[in-house]
């Protein structure tokens, strides 16, 4: 807000080249606001402003960017801007960048961390995609088990300063396995002569370096941590996976599956960036299904044609019909998705959730058959517009409206769990999906019960 705010004056001051008074004004911003400044700045601007921070306000604001903006600075900056700011990017968000890069940039750019950083670098990109590994970061303070709550504080200050975070201390033993994790607020209230074993209870929770980045999702989320510590297969403590950094995968999960569930393919870029081309053809193919399945909701009335030839009547309910299955179909396969990304919904509940959508299906089925015949009751009652025959016309209507809401509810439902078991993405049982499905049998389950309804009378 404060960046468009000031957008206008930051502008003149470049036009007017005041350059030394720019430089002054963003060394008081946050490199949260500064990022967002740069984002609504074209390109030329935004190199002259990037290039009037100091080192380490340059690439803690460079970590906020998106990553095509963060391109279109490396690619106007020189090799050894490009180094200083790669050498001082935390190795976390350093391997994100880097993951988004073709191989043959990533190892240009590789090139240019000074041995240590590279060696770092090298290490993280080395686990496998989507693993924990590239999440962590090895900037943590582990402390000795035997050591002086003042010697353990003199070490904090000797090597805290670029640390990911002094929130939580690390203890591991002489072959660094760990065997603990102590917050610092226990460190700074203890008495200087106790030893780091007298706070110890051994009672943590640590990630495996191979585990997916969803694991780490739900340890934060069931352990409430702001961050928690890598082990790999000998539990030595490795590095260590901060909040920000699983959020950042929490966020960019969720928008998956609500692409997925929107019949979307997955972005992979911010809305506002991303070509229309490209959204056109992330669009197109799930449009294209779900036409083509229409195509059979067109195919069932043709089956019935001569039914809705004799009873006109019945093709004025077929959208009620086939939308109150379509959205009742929507609203059980998004909740059992979610809860399944929640972790509160596992294959072993299959049975237990169709139990339950069985009775909120038909619950629900029947106050939409309520309606439904109070609806016709009311109209035939002002203009007679259903004919001597209306009670059947809204016995079928309240029937089918029955089984196609029980029906649509089931399909929903049961859709992720099949996915699930199949390995596709529970979330690719999309709303739109469930809905053309639902859509076509909808139309034989009403003109199945006009048949048995109307026989002998309206047919």
């Amino acid at each position: 807000m404060l960046s468009r705010l000031l957008q206008p004056e930051i502008k003149s001051l470049i036009e007017e080249r005041k350059l030394s008074i720019l430089k002054e004004i963003l060394q008081d911003w946050t490199p949260a606001d500064i990022a967002e400044l740069l984002i609504d700045l074209d390109e030329k601007e935004r190199v002259i402003i990037f290039r009037l921070l100091h080192t380490e306000l340059a690439t803690d604001t460079f970590e906020y960017l998106y990553f095509d903006t963060q391109m279109d600075l490396l690619k106007a900056m020189g090799n050894e801007e490009v180094a200083a700011i790669l050498n001082e990017m935390d190795p976390d968000d350093r391997t994100a960048l880097f993951e988004e890069l073709p191989a043959s940039a990533t190892k240009q750019l590789v090139q240019l961390l000074s041995p240590e950083e590279r060696k770092t670098a090298v290490t993280l990109l080395g686990y496998p995609e989507n693993s924990v590994g590239r999440l962590m970061t090895p900037d943590y303070i582990a402390v000795k088990p035997d050591w002086t709550i003042q010697q353990t504080l003199d070490y904090i200050r000797e090597n805290g300063r670029n640390k990911e975070t002094l929130s939580i201390l690390y203890v591991a033993d002489d072959k660094g396995k760990l065997i603990d994790d102590i917050k610092i607020r226990e460190i700074l209230l203890a008495p200087l002569d106790s030893r780091i074993s007298d706070l110890m209870d051994e009672n943590y929770v640590a990630l495996n370096v191979y585990d997916d980045q969803e694991t780490a999702v739900e340890m934060f989320r069931k352990y409430d941590r702001v961050a928690l510590p890598v082990v790999d297969h000998s539990e030595n403590l490795i590095g260590i996976v901060t909040f920000d950094d699983v959020m950042d995968v929490a966020i960019e999960e969720t928008t998956e599956d609500i692409q997925k569930q929107a019949a979307v393919e997955v972005l992979d870029e911010p809305y506002p960036t991303i070509p229309i081309l490209k959204m056109i053809k992330k669009r197109a193919g799930w449009l294209s299904v779900l036409f083509i399945g229409e195509m059979f909701t067109a195919s069932a009335m043709a089956v019935f044609e001569e039914e809705i030839a004799r009873a006109v009547v019945l093709a004025l309910f077929v959208p009620l019909i086939i939308s109150s299955g379509g959205n009742s179909g929507s609203q059980a396969a998004t909740l059992v998705v979610r809860a399944m990304a929640l972790g509160e919904v596992t294959m072993k509940d299959w049975f237990r959730v169709i139990g339950k959508e069985l009775i909120t299906g038909l619950s629900l089925g029947v106050i939409l058959a309520i309606i439904g015949f109070i609806r016709i009751y009311v109209w035939q009652m002002a203009s007679h517009i259903y004919g001597e025959h209306w009670f059947y016309v809204a016995m079928t209507v309240s029937v089918s409206l029955i089984g196609v809401v029980l029906w649509g509810t089931l399909s929903g439902s049961t859709l992720p769990f099949i996915l699930k078991r199949l390995g596709f993405d529970p979330a690719s049982s999309s709303a739109p999906f469930v809905a053309t499905l639902v859509d076509v049998t909808g139309i034989v389950i009403y003109f199945t019960v006009a048949m048995f309804t109307l026989s002998g009378k309206l047919l």
